[in-house]
């Protein structure tokens, strides 16, 4: 089986750590299924060398036009993204890039059977373009924001809903994402759950870890939130909830625009002293934050599958998360944490308290999180490709 990955959501020389959650599903399916053969086609928006900007923008204009990530081949067209027009028109400049580059793929002799793609839009709907221009199927994964956040405008979400029924097998990470896209108008019985798994030889506990959090500075009960700095990850509120939580420090960890706005948040509340902002990291040191901390917290308004919350109760860390979109499928045993109905700096307190009193065992933590293995999802992609290449070649 050959198959392209097609996605704007993946990792590149210039943002290692972008989509690669992406990267984790396909290289845990070739190392399941060895006869799968895999390129990625990973397009980047165009921004012309050399010109004046902001520094994400001039980061892409050096990422390279190909590259080989971890032995998979990665194509990294460029396509045209418009400020406020871009939305309805991204779909199709993104299919141009996309075919020209799967075609030139073609032309090296990888005559590929089906594109794989992530993320509903504008990918998905312009890997529907491409299978009608290429001649091949396409299957495509819902993983969040695509869904609970695009499909409320009318034209995508009619695009999107078309993309789901013109494909050949549509996954989403949760039940919940499921559930929303039949809301929208989604044929049910064409998708299926393809949730994430974590890798519990990277994400795992320390042998020492009163040695680990000396070495990090962790002198007293320490909480992470770990993940973008914007609005719908609900840092400020864990912030305000710390207020309320005497002795405790919080370490949040990630880069985003709202930056400034937690750090001041943090000045007026007069817990300067308590919390830490850590800059986005490597998974080998997100690794360590989270071994060493008591607990993590994912104050979240909508999450499609968070990878956190696995990863850091496979390092043998409960959670306190929101019980929004996907949540409640991944901490669905108390050994796992605490879910919080209310999605207040009160509500999250109170979790947090509940949890700090009952304090979970670490090793039934993480015997937790080793139920969340990549191989039921690999043996469910490779079981879907396969049928969807034999009714195409029979």
């Amino acid at each position: 089986m050959r198959i392209i990955t097609f996605t704007t959501l993946y990792p590149n020389a210039q943002q290692p750590g972008h989509g690669i959650f992406v990267q984790t599903r396909l290289q845990r399916l070739l190392q399941f299924a060895p006869e799968i053969d895999a390129r990625v086609i990973a397009p980047v928006p165009y921004y012309p060398p050399g010109l004046p900007g902001p520094a994400h923008y001039r980061q892409l204009a050096r990422v390279p036009n190909t590259e080989t990530l971890h032995g998979i081949e990665v194509d990294h067209p460029r396509f045209l993204v418009l400020p406020k027009i871009g939305m309805n028109l991204a779909p199709g400049t993104l299919a141009r890039a996309a075919i020209t580059a799967a075609r030139r793929l073609r032309a090296t002799g990888f005559d590929f059977d089906l594109i794989d793609a992530h993320y509903f839009y504008p990918d998905g709907v312009a890997a529907a373009q491409m299978s009608q221009a290429l001649g091949v199927p396409f299957t495509v994964t819902a993983r969040g924001s695509d869904i609970n956040v695009i499909a409320d405008y009318p034209k995508p979400r009619q695009r999107i809903v078309a993309a789901a029924n013109n494909a050949a097998q549509v996954f989403t990470v949760s039940a919940a994402l499921r559930d929303r896209l039949v809301r929208l108008g989604a044929a049910a019985d064409n998708i299926v759950v393809a949730r994430n798994g974590v890798d519990p030889d990277l994400f795992a506990p320390v042998d020492d870890r009163e040695a680990l959090r000396r070495d990090l500075g962790m002198s007293s009960t320490t909480l992470i939130s770990v993940g973008n700095l914007v609005e719908l990850k609900g840092h400020h509120l864990v912030i305000d909830a710390l207020g309320a939580l005497e002795q405790t420090h919080l370490w949040i960890i990630g880069d985003g625009p709202e930056k400034s706005r937690l750090v001041r948040q943090a000045q007026q509340l007069g817990l300067t002293d308590r919390v830490r902002f850590i800059p986005r990291t490597d998974q080998q040191t997100l690794r360590r934050y989270y071994a060493a901390a008591d607990a993590l917290v994912l104050a979240s308004s909508r999450e499609g599958w968070a990878n956190v919350l696995l990863e850091a109760m496979a390092c043998g860390t409960p959670v306190v998360a929101t019980a929004v979109s996907g949540n409640p499928e991944v901490v669905a045993d108390p050994a796992a944490g605490e879910l919080v109905d209310q999605r207040s700096s009160h509500g999250l307190a109170a979790g947090i308290r509940r949890l700090l009193q009952r304090q979970p065992d670490r090793g039934q933590v993480r015997r937790y999180a080793e139920r969340f293995s990549w191989d039921a999802t690999s043996a469910l992609q490779a079981k879907v490709f396969a049928r969807i290449i034999r009714e195409r070649n029979s």
